[in-house]
């Protein structure tokens, strides 16, 4: 990833720094290489945020996405759901996080597997996951 940090001159409160940062990826599968520009608008100073530190930030915030998100979105089919009201989403998203997290803990590396293992008797591994048993 390429990052190139630049003077201010936007429009936005408290901002400290803004930063362009160009990533290129290869597609595994296929050998397609690509190209995607993002923009970033911190109120970090360069005193607290080089621009390694923004890359180091940014590389992390994919990690989170899919170390969680993706899982969300495969394993719980989060982006299908008809929960779209009040707090409900937020609420359930706590939960499928809270799950995902749990499974973890128990020593499982692949979710879905382990969504299907403690499927399979719904009355008992839930809660010996949880140490309720």
């Amino acid at each position: 990833m390429a990052l190139t940090v630049t003077g201010l001159g936007v429009d936005f409160p408290h901002a400290a720094q803004v930063a362009k940062a160009v990533r290129h990826r290869t597609d595994t599968k296929t050998g397609k290489q690509s190209r995607e520009t993002v923009y970033v608008i911190t109120d970090l100073t360069s005193r607290q945020a080089s621009p390694e530190r923004i890359a180091k930030i940014l590389r992390a915030h994919w990690v989170i996405e899919n170390r969680l998100h993706f899982i969300r979105d495969t394993a719980f089919r989060e982006d299908a759901s008809k929960i779209r009201t009040g707090h409900s989403p937020e609420n359930m998203a706590t939960l499928r996080s809270f799950a995902i997290n749990q499974l973890r803990t128990a020593g499982h590396t692949n979710i879905t597997a382990g969504l299907r293992r403690t499927a399979l008797r719904p009355y008992e591994r839930p809660l010996a996951i949880l140490g309720l048993n």
